[in-house]
């Protein structure tokens, strides 16, 4: 069982996650597969079917998220000296030499990844570029989008 890297507030969101699926989601998925059954012939009641295809999206949910808490590694980065270095979790501010466009990304689990709160994941290619790497460095990644050109300003462990 490979242990996944996961921050503070990664944890807490899937242990959050669970509780609502389990206690709210559950419930209610039961209660809808109880009224569509009072409706008669199970064969070609679409709703019976419909309720039933939820109930096993919702298991497999709880499944996976369970899954992923038993696994978590979870790194603190406040609790680490910040000698500059890009690591997991740090949030790094960075100058896109191309466009001179400043920028800042957290590096996160693949569960936490969330490119619109700047949130990238640590194995994504702008991630795998930037681990390692110190504060005023230049870094030139190979992205999707081409080569990108970044100069590491500040690297932060917040």
């Amino acid at each position: 069982m490979n242990k996944e890297p996961i921050t503070i507030i990664g944890l807490d969101k899937l242990k959050k996650e669970l509780i609502f699926l389990k206690e709210k989601k559950r419930p209610e998925i039961v209660a809808s597969i109880a009224e569509a059954r009072s409706h008669g012939d199970l064969k070609e009641n679409a709703e019976y079917h419909a309720a039933k295809e939820q109930q096993s999206y919702n298991e497999g949910r709880i499944q996976e998220v369970e899954d992923l808490i038993a696994r978590a590694n979870v790194i603190d980065v406040t609790k680490i000296n910040n000698d500059g270095k890009v690591i997991f979790g740090s949030t790094v501010f960075l100058k896109n030499l191309d466009t001179n466009e400043k920028i800042d990304y957290k590096l996160v689990g693949k569960d936490e990844a969330n490119l619109e709160k700047k949130l990238i994941f640590f194995q994504s290619p702008i991630g795998k570029g930037l681990i390692g790497k110190n504060k005023n460095d230049l870094v030139e990644i190979l992205t999707p989008a081409g080569v990108k050109n970044f100069e590491i300003i500040e690297v932060k462990y917040i």
